[in-house]
């Protein structure tokens, strides 16, 4: 069913990539690529037109890079997912990526199945992230900054800690609802309570909270 097929789009300055990932994805038979940006700004405007479910959008970027798309494109109430396609693999761009609103990091080097699968994942609702990327996240500073809602765990009820530890499996409030015996409007609250709670701004970085602090370890 034509309901079914993911609308992707490209955001990379090298052309080359965006061929190579254009001719992997067009024989997938549920994503379909409806159009490529060379940088950011350029992405953003092209999202706007194109209205995708998915971006693939590297961070590095002559222009308008890849962080500061992800801002704007948050900032016009853009409902894509953005999953980050990059080489780039410091941790100082990892962080900043998620905390934007991407819903994944992934490496350039990713399996081609891989990235098929990354792509429904995200577009499922998910948070993805590879295990090198999680481990960066791990091993960074936990100063407790605004957004890290660091040192507030204790503040959550049972059923918001079990909310969470769902979240940072990548759940979606459907998926949750169906585990905990719950309707979705009910997660939906608990959600908006967490979120609340530990000052953070989106489920992205819940997922990342809940990894940094060992919920449901």
């Amino acid at each position: 069913m034509a309901d079914s097929v993911i609308r992707v789009l490209l955001v990379d300055d090298h052309q080359v990539v965006r061929r190579g990932l254009r001719t992997f994805l067009e024989v997938q038979g549920d994503i379909e690529v409806v159009g490529e940006a060379a940088d950011g700004q350029e992405g953003v405007d092209r999202a706007r037109e194109l209205r995708p479910d998915v971006i693939l959008m590297d961070v590095k970027m002559p222009g308008t890079d890849g962080i500061e798309a992800l801002r704007l494109l948050r900032d016009a109430g853009s409902g894509a997912r953005v999953l980050i396609v990059t080489s780039f693999t410091e941790q100082r761009t990892v962080v900043p990526a998620l905390r934007a609103g991407a819903s994944g990091y992934v490496y350039k080097d990713v399996d081609p199945v891989a990235l098929a699968d990354a792509i429904r994942s995200v577009h499922a609702g998910h948070v993805l992230l590879q295990p090198e990327v999680a481990g960066a996240l791990l091993s960074q500073d936990q100063g407790g900054g605004p957004g890290s809602g660091q040192g507030r765990g204790g503040t959550l009820t049972d059923r918001e800690n079990e909310v969470l530890a769902h979240i940072a499996d990548g759940r979606s409030n459907r998926e949750i609802a169906r585990a905990l015996v719950l309707s979705e409007k009910t997660v939906k609250t608990h959600v908006s309570n967490i979120l609340m709670k530990l000052d953070l701004a989106d489920r992205t970085q819940a997922a990342l909270w809940a990894v940094r602090n060992g919920v449901g370890d």
